[in-house]
């Protein structure tokens, strides 16, 4: 590629970053995460508009080092190859003068980078990584930088991100301050935690183009899909059914795909890029783990904000995609497993292990106030603590109610979302 085009891009780029110094970023947890004092690479890694380069850059900046730059999610910038990485160093060094740490936006879309990246750990370089696609982890870079690199995982504004931006107060709950936390929570459940649609107005517009992206250059591209149709119906149809249970082989039939190998390559692509989350059951045979997957939505905004969306307003739901992603948050900070419980005639929402071992059951309902929902979903909590011997339950509601259970001898805590929520 022509270096006076390089040397533009990345000029330009650097007139980014100035601009961003002006404005007013949050802290979120999975930046403390980031460790530049590592000789490992940092790798942030998660579903497009999430944050992931504003992490990088809060962190960068507030550690004071000095640092160079370049975005690879432009399109004048299509069509790097590999021997076009060394030119692009040089030109860094050109406009940023000497660095100690290079930071790395959305490597993944050029070829042969993980050779790059581990030459330039072995000069002692400090390198920062963001990439859209799990790939870099499963992939080439477990591949080629084993035990070297430190992955971070970004979703989504978490409610906690959320009131942070907002500035809105979560540490003295206060008669106010309840009132205030549960209104911004229904305005979450009902946005989403994309940031940029904090200020975007028309979300619509918004979530539909990030969705074909995601189809068009983050699986198409990176993964030469011919049927891009049938993966496109396929993403709407798990996006406007979750959470629910995956069953290949009704995807094979809908879609028109010729073969199961299809399908699962499929939701791999999906669960690569972060559109789809999946979970999978709790049992101690990994056959059963691996069949009986259900799968989420990265962020309830896919869930009705995209055109054609089915999924309606369940409120149900929604409620539990968003407990689904927070306990995925904390499960990947804190190196933990989650799993649903599932024993046939009753199921529990969520299990957390460490190991073999069960930290909780959660159960998700929207309200425990129909006597009979309200029996089914203790139910279900028991099973689950009983069948997995865990050490907690929680029963997470909508409602502002909270109240300690013991039943058959086992203690459940009913607990307000907005509250769980913004109690780590």
């Amino acid at each position: 590629m022509n270096a006076s085009i390089i040397e533009k891009v990345l000029l330009e780029q650097q007139d980014e970053l100035e601009g961003m110094r002006g404005d007013v970023l949050i802290h979120r947890p999975e930046e403390d995460r980031i460790n530049l004092q590592s000789k490992l690479a940092q790798v942030v890694i998660g579903v497009r508009r999430s944050g992931k380069s504003t992490l990088c850059f809060n962190a960068l900046e507030k550690a004071g080092v000095n640092y160079a730059y370049a975005n690879f999610d432009d399109d004048r910038l299509e069509g790097l190859t590999a021997d076009d990485l060394d030119k692009i160093l040089e030109l860094l060094y050109k406009i940023y003068g000497k660095f100690d740490y290079l930071f790395l936006d959305e490597i993944q879309n050029v070829e042969g980078w993980h050779l790059f990246v581990n030459r330039l750990l072995r000069q002692k370089l400090h390198i920062v990584v963001t990439g859209s696609n799990s790939r870099l982890l499963s992939g080439e870079l477990a591949s080629h930088l084993t035990g070297r690199h430190h992955k971070i995982e970004l979703f989504p504004f978490s409610f906690a991100d959320w009131c942070r931006y907002k500035s809105v107060e979560t540490e003295h709950l206060t008669t106010r301050n309840r009132g205030l936390l549960q209104g911004e929570f229904a305005r979450y459940m009902k946005q989403g935690g994309f940031p940029e649609l904090l200020y975007e107005t028309d979300q619509k517009d918004y979530i539909n183009t990030l969705f074909d992206n995601i189809i068009s250059q983050d699986i198409k591209k990176r993964f030469n899909v011919r049927n891009v149709d049938a993966l496109k119906k396929m993403a709407i149809n798990l996006l406007d059914t979750a959470p629910a249970f995956i069953v290949k082989e009704n995807l094979q039939k809908n879609f028109a795909v010729r073969s199961d190998h299809t399908v699962n390559k499929y939701l791999s692509y999906l669960t690569q890029t972060y559109l789809v989350s999946t979970l999978s059951k709790y049992s101690t045979k990994s056959k059963e783990r691996i069949r009986n997957e259900k799968a989420y939505a990265i962020d309830v905004a896919f869930m009705d904000k995209r055109r054609d969306a089915f999924s309606g307003s369940n409120m149900g739901f929604r409620l539990e995609t968003i407990v689904y992603l927070e306990l995925r948050r904390r499960c990947s900070r804190q190196g933990l497993d989650l799993y649903y419980y599932n024993n046939g005639t009753s199921e529990a929402d969520f299990v957390v292990c460490d190991g073999n071992k069960t930290r909780a059951v959660y159960q998700v309902a929207f309200s425990l106030e129909n006597e009979k929902t309200r029996r089914r979903e203790i139910r279900g909590a028991v099973a689950g603590t009983k069948g997995t011997k865990s050490e907690k339950t929680y029963i997470i509601t909508d409602h502002d109610d909270e109240e300690t259970l013991v039943v058959n001898g086992y203690t459940i805590y009913v607990v307000p979302v907005w509250k769980w929520l913004i109690a780590e």
